[in-house]
Order: C-alpha cells, then sequence, then structure tokens
C-alpha cells in the first residue's frame, strides 16, 4: 500500500515505514503528527483518488528531529558593472518516519490514531548547583586563578597638571594687490 500527501507546498509518495525529510514542522522528536492532506491511497485491490483530497483519509508519521538542510549558495553577477553578490541559506527540516496510512480515520479508535507511545527518555541527573558544592573546591578554584587586576589611581596629587590645548593656527590674509600699481 502506499498514498501521496501534501504538506510544506510539495507533494510525498511513502509507504509504511518510509523515512523522509519534509519542511519544518512545529513538533518536537518523538511526537507524532496527522496529514489529512492525502491526495491518494493505492493498493494491490483498489485506488482511491480525492478530488483535490480524500475527505477521511490521513496519514500518521513520527517525528525523528528537526534539522537544517546543506548550504546552498545563491551567486549573482552582472558582467562588466562589478556587481556581485554572494548569499547561502539552509533550509529547516523536519525527518520524519511514517507509521500509519489510513483511508478512512473515523473507523479508528483515538488510541490507533495516536500510537503506542515512544519509550521515554531516562530522567537527567540533578546538577550540583554552586551553593550545594564544598567550600574548598571554590577556593581551590579561585586560589589557581590570576588575582585581579588592581584600578590605577586617574591621576596622583603630585602629577603635573594638564597643559591646555594649543588652538589652530589661523593663516594670515595678505592685501590684495592693486591693478596699476
Amino acid at each position: 500500500m502506499f498514498a501521496i500527501f501534501k504538506t510544506g507546498g510539495k507533494q510525498y509518495k511513502i509507504q509504511t515505514g518510509d523515512v523522509l525529510s519534509v519542511e519544518k514542522i512545529p513538533a518536537e522528536p518523538g511526537q507524532r503528527v496527522l496529514f489529512n492532506e492525502v491526495l491518494l491511497i493505492a493498493d494491490d485491490n483498489e485506488t482511491l483518488i480525492g478530488t483535490p483530497y480524500l475527505e477521511k483519509a490521513a496519514v500518521r508519521a513520527e517525528v525523528l528531529e528537526n534539522f537544517k538542510d546543506e548550504k546552498v549558495i545563491v551567486f549573482k553577477k552582472k558582467r562588466r558593472k562589478q556587481y556581485r553578490r554572494t548569499r547561502g541559506h539552509r533550509q529547516q527540516l523536519t525527518k520524519l518516519r511514517v507509521d500509519l496510512i489510513a483511508p478512512d480515520v473515523s473507523a479508528l479508535s483515538e488510541e490507533e490514531l495516536r500510537g503506542p507511545e515512544p519509550p521515554a527518555a531516562p530522567a537527567p541527573a540533578p546538577e550540583e548547583t554552586a551553593a550545594s558544592k564544598p567550600v574548598e573546591e571554590k577556593t581551590a578554584a579561585a586560589a589557581g586563578k590570576k588575582p585581579a587586576k588592581k584600578e590605577t589611581k586617574a591621576k596622583a596629587e603630585g602629577a603635573k597638571p594638564e597643559k591646555p590645548k594649543k588652538a589652530a593656527k589661523t593663516t594670515k590674509e595678505t592685501p590684495a594687490k592693486k591693478k596699476g600699481a
């Protein structure tokens, strides 16, 4: 059995168990998503074609990961005009594994639609906070560091006073020469 469904403006031909990359879907890894824009479902016995979609059909998939595609370089140039522009782009994608192709969703129970729950990830170990660490470790770490630089005073009292800046030199204007002199 295979199906053709639409997501992200593209159409995909899939079978149960296929892994495919689609435009980014707002779902976390491990979640299940349901696509109801199914265009066609076919098996050995019959073919169902939508106008444009099959009303009761759906495709269920599990999100494996969200990732970025390879970089695409966009280069523009106009000859003899000293015009060149280079831009790069990495498309956001989601990797899915197709779990179920259902020609009639209303015949399935809510539990069948959700599917079996993925195994839960082990809980991370609690991290030690700064307050819970022994004091000896803090002082040992601080002892290994260089002491902070002391701030210097702006000017000592016995330092030379600042000299006023000299004014910019002005040029003397020469008197204009008289004609006929």
